[in-house]
């Protein structure tokens, strides 16, 4: 990475002067005057009580000491009022667009292998998808994709919500209302669902049998196993359908119901280590510690009835990834809202001894709202269900762009995915963001469309050219430099992504390339240029350009469609 080589020249540097400071370099903010900054001389001022700009003088003169006529730089300087500015020379910018060019992945240096879990997606079976499973789905397809992309052995689990209270509650209604196992589908569910659950909360009797049914379920009764796996089928086969339109996709196909063979070994291992406490017949496992600012509850593990809750499931779901997986890592993708419950969660697994070798990750998110800023909902102020959301999206996409109207299904498919998809991830995954359906379906600004118009746009240039096989070391103007400096940028994008787990900085990183590459293209016309050298240096900048966009768009699970 530039940034880390410039890093260990400029520490060098540092040590022969015995100045106890790091050499922490950072991307200028300012690209008139520099590629990149150093402004430690600030701190190193009130050690040594001395000027920050007399400082920095001081260390760009040992720097062209200790490196005299350093090739890789047209210019290193001190200015007011103590930066340190570099300035790649374009010989070095070339020689690394090459590197980039003809290495695998980039030449991205890669850490070293992990077995990783990553737990997304979550629905509950019994209802159709909404806009509030999105963000799970969509940030937690790009951080697997991510997590690969970094060389790790990734498993995806969607973990079904399959063995709660409205399994119970459903059955109750099927029974109730006469309708035979055969005839039992996702309409049928879709309707039965939220009238059971309204339901419950008006009688006390309904909620209490749901409740039993549920018990009873998880018990193993043989009836309500068979409702089980009806509703299961017909539910997973809807919320299948709907996950391969997002093109997101699970190596398992887990529920709450495949950690029941595991809650009694999680038990055994709670009772060897005296960590279930009885409390008004309920059993809890006590997970406060007196440093915590804010109240920690105990995590119920068994409710005075013998039920197991969403706590109890956890746990066996854990235990079974260790024993059957051994990963290094288990990450959770869900609403920012579940934090608490993942905090006693995880303190369970240490008091267990189950971090031992493995680490655990929250990613929470945000929600998604309206243009009013409440959680997005339909006229009725339901949420939406999310295949009428994609409907939706591809009519507001025509209607702002007639001109794609002659588009194929399958490229109005990956142009709703896109306007979907960039939309959220182009946002701090642990913030609410705002959707607009008609805002992000244009094809100018910080959207879906654009990104793809731009790739379909630089590569209808390139389908036209013989692809060049060497860059020279000449840079023509100063939208061919910011296009050549945003390349070089991607290594610093793509590794704060992955180390932060937030996709949004990929997203907002491909975004600003498209940006220079569109200057780029405004201002450089090539194909009919009469300077065959210039020509194929642009040629090679754009095939690595596009490269690059149709990898990382990949990483956020946006495919590029064929015209537009």
């Amino acid at each position: 990475m530039i940034i880390e080589y410039i890093g260990q020249k400029l520490q060098k540097v540092l040590d022969a002067l015995a100045m106890d400071t790091t050499a922490k370099v950072i991307v200028s903010n300012r690209k008139d005057l520099c590629d990149y900054q150093f402004d430690g001389s600030f701190a190193l001022a009130k050690q040594i009580h001395k000027n920050p700009f007399d400082i920095s003088e001081e260390i760009v003169n040992k720097f062209n000491e200790l490196y005299p006529n350093d090739p890789d730089f047209k210019k290193v300087e001190a200015v007011r009022p103590g930066f340190i500015n570099f300035t790649l020379s374009d010989a070095f910018i070339n020689e690394a667009l090459t590197k980039m060019a003809t290495h695998e992945k980039f030449n991205i240096s890669m850490p070293k292998s992990q077995k990783i879990v990553i737990d997304y997606g979550g629905p509950n079976i019994a209802k159709p998808l909404h806009v509030g499973h999105l963000r799970s789905a969509i940030v937690g397809e790009s951080i697997k994709r991510i997590l690969k992309y970094f060389n790790h052995e990734v498993i995806g689990d969607v973990h079904l919500g399959d063995y709660g209270l409205q399994i119970g509650q459903v059955i109750y209604g099927l029974q109730t209302e006469k309708i035979a196992k055969d005839q039992i589908t996702i309409v049928i569910l879709d309707d039965l669902y939220p009238r059971m659950s309204a339901l419950c909360k008006e009688d006390e009797k309904v909620k209490e049998k749901c409740a039993e049914i549920t018990k009873e379920l998880q018990d193993g009764n043989p009836e309500y196993q068979e409702y089980f796996r009806i509703i299961r089928e017909v539910s997973g086969n809807d919320i299948l359908k709907i996950y391969d339109y997002l093109d997101v996709h699970f190596d398992l196909w887990y529920g709450e119901s495949d950690a029941y063979p595991y809650i009694e070994k999680v038990t055994k291992d709670l009772t060897a280590k005296h960590l279930l406490t009885e409390s008004d017949g309920a059993k809890i496992i006590l997970v406060a510690d007196p440093k915590d600012e804010l109240e920690i509850p105990p995590l119920i593990y068994q409710k005075s009835n013998g039920a197991y809750l969403y706590g109890t499931t956890d746990l066996g779901t854990i235990y079974q990834r260790i024993e059957d997986y051994h990963p290094d890592d288990i990450i959770y993708v869900t609403d920012m809202r579940q934090s608490l419950h993942f905090k006693q969660l995880f303190r369970v697994c240490e008091k267990l001894g189950y971090t031992k070798n493995t680490s655990f990750e929250h990613l929470g998110f945000g929600t998604v709202n309206g243009p009013d800023g409440k959680p997005f909902k339909t006229r009725a102020g339901t949420a939406p269900k999310l295949d009428s959301l994609f409907k939706e999206t591809k009519e507001a996409f025509l209607t702002s762009n007639p001109k794609n109207s002659n588009m194929s299904e399958e490229d109005l498919d990956i142009l709703v995915n896109a306007i979907i998809k960039f939309a959220d991830l182009q946002n701090n995954r642990e913030k609410d963001y705002i959707f607009d359906i008609n805002k992000f379906s244009e094809v100018v600004g910080k959207t879906g469309p654009y990104i793809l118009y731009t790739y379909l746009r630089i590569n209808s240039i390139l389908e036209k050219e013989e692809k060049p096989t060497t860059l020279g070391s000449e840079i023509y103007n100063q939208e061919d430099r910011d296009l050549r400096m945003k390349i070089l940028e991607l290594e610093n994008n793509l590794k704060y992504t992955y180390t932060t787990r937030m996709p949004s900085i990929l997203a907002n990183y491909l975004y600003e390339m498209c940006v220079n590459m569109n200057a780029f293209y405004e201002k450089n016309h090539i194909n009919n240029l009469v300077d065959i050298k210039k020509k194929e240096n642009w040629l090679y900048v754009l095939n690595l350009s596009n490269a690059i966009l149709k990898e990382m768009l990949d990483l956020l699970s946006i495919k590029i469609p064929k015209k537009m």
